[in-house]
C-alpha cells in the first residue's frame, strides 16, 4: 500500500443507520417473503418489526438474535468500531434481554486501508463488548469496496420479560433516554464542519450502552421498548404505533436533542436518509401546521445508536425517568402519549 491513507468517511457512500434501506423499500423487499409459521416457540420474529428475534427455549428461557452492520459515519477507526458495536447490542437491551456474545462481521477494502486501521476498528468493537460483559466469539469478513464493520449479538431473557415495540398502551406515556441529531452531526462531519466540541457529545451519546432496557424489563409498569435508530424517532415511534394499533402523540418541544443538532439542520446538514425516511412514511405522520423542514428532518434524522423509546403506565412515568437518568442517561425526557385511535404519530 502505497499514497496518503484516506478517511474512513471518504470510501463510504453513507455512514452509521444512515445507510439503512428506507423503510417504503425494505417493505417491497419483503412483501412477498414466506412468514415465519408453523414454529410455535418463535415468539417474535419479522411481524412487528421488531428489535430482535426471540426463540423461546421454556418456560424461564429465551434466546434472542439480531444483527447490525454499516459503514463509517467518523473517521476514527477504533471509534466507528466502538459505535458499531454499541448499535448493534441496543437490539438485545432494546427488547429486554441480556447479551451473552457476540460475532464480529467485517467487510474492508484491504488495498486501501493498512491492517493497523480495521485493527483499531476490531479492537473498538471489542471494547465495548468487554464493557458489556460479552466476548467476541468469532465472526465472518470479506475484501468490500467500502469499509463495513458491525456485529451479530445473542441474548438471553425470561419469556415474560421480553418487552417489543408493540406493547404500547392507551394511556401509556412515552420516553426517549437519548438526544436525537446523530445523523446531522454525521453529515456534519463528511463535510468537516462539525463545530468544536460536538464530535466528544456525539461519541458520549452513540457509544453509551443501552443496557437500562434490560432493567425495565423487570418493571410491569414498562409496556414496550424499541431503540431509535436508521428510520429516526418518527419512524421507529410509528413502527410502535403500528404494532401496538394506537396513535402517538409527541411533543417537538420536549424532544431531547443534542446541543449543536437544531442549527446545524437549519444550516442544511441534514442526511438524504431523512429525506428517504419521510417520504417513505410520511403519509401516517401529522405534523403541527407550519412546521419548518429543518425541524421535520431533525424528526426524521437517522441516529445510529440512539436511545431507547419506552412505553410505560402513566403514573410511573416519573419515576421510570428518575431510574434512568440515575442509570447515566442526563437527556432522558418524557416526550409524549399513547392514546386510543388509529396507528399514526402526530406532532404537536
Amino acid at each position: 500500500m502505497s499514497g496518503t491513507i484516506p478517511r474512513l468517511t471518504e470510501l463510504a457512500h453513507g455512514g452509521g443507520c444512515g445507510c439503512k434501506l428506507a423503510p417504503a423499500v425494505l417493505q417491497q423487499l419483503l412483501a412477498d417473503q414466506p412468514a415465519a409459521q408453523g414454529f410455535s416457540q418463535l415468539l417474535v420474529g419479522t411481524e412487528t418489526a421488531d428489535d430482535a428475534a426471540v426463540w423461546q427455549v421454556d418456560e424461564n428461557l429465551a434466546v434472542m438474535a439480531t444483527t447490525d452492520f454499516f459503514m463509517p459515519m467518523v473517521d476514527d477507526p477504533r471509534d466507528f468500531g466502538r459505535i458499531a458495536a454499541t448499535n448493534a447490542i441496543s437490539d438485545i437491551y432494546a427488547m429486554g434481554g441480556r447479551p451473552i456474545m457476540a460475532l464480529a462481521i467485517l467487510g474492508m477494502p484491504v488495498s486501501k486501508l493498512p491492517p493497523e486501521t480495521v485493527r483499531a476498528i476490531l479492537q473498538g468493537g471489542a471494547s465495548i463488548c468487554a464493557e458489556a460483559g460479552i466476548p467476541v466469539a468469532g465472526g465472518h469478513s470479506i475484501d468490500a469496496p467500502e469499509p463495513i464493520y458491525g456485529l451479530a449479538v445473542i441474548g438471553l431473557i425470561r419469556p415474560d420479560q421480553v418487552r417489543r415495540n408493540a406493547g404500547a398502551r392507551a394511556g401509556d406515556a412515552l420516553i426517549l433516554t437519548k438526544g436525537i441529531g446523530v445523523g446531522i452531526y454525521s453529515a456534519a462531519i463528511k463535510r468537516q464542519a462539525l463545530p468544536d466540541g460536538a464530535y466528544g457529545e456525539m461519541i458520549a451519546s452513540t457509544t453509551l450502552l443501552n443496557r437500562v432496557g434490560a432493567e425495565l424489563a423487570g418493571d410491569a409498569a414498562v409496556h414496550g421498548i424499541t431503540d431509535v435508530t436508521g428510520f429516526g424517532l418518527l419512524g421507529h415511534a410509528l413502527e410502535m404505533a403500528r404494532g401496538s394499533g394506537l396513535s402517538l402523540r409527541i411533543r417537538r418541544d420536549r424532544v431531547p436533542v443534542l446541543q449543536q443538532a437544531a442549527a446545524l439542520a437549519e444550516a442544511g446538514f441534514v442526511t438524504g436518509a431523512s429525506h428517504r425516511n419521510w417520504a417513505s412514511y410520511g403519509s401516517g405522520v401529522e405534523l403541527p401546521e407550519g412546521c419548518p423542514d429543518w425541524q421535520r428532518a431533525l424528526l426524521t434524522d437517522p441516529q445510529t445508536s440512539g436511545g431507547l423509546l419506552i412505553a410505560c403506565a402513566p403514573e410511573a412515568a416519573e419515576a421510570v425517568v428518575e431510574r434512568i437518568r440515575a442509570a447515566g442517561y442526563p437527556l432522558v425526557r418524557q416526550i409524549g402519549t399513547a392514546e386510543a385511535g388509529p396507528a399514526r404519530v402526530v406532532v404537536t
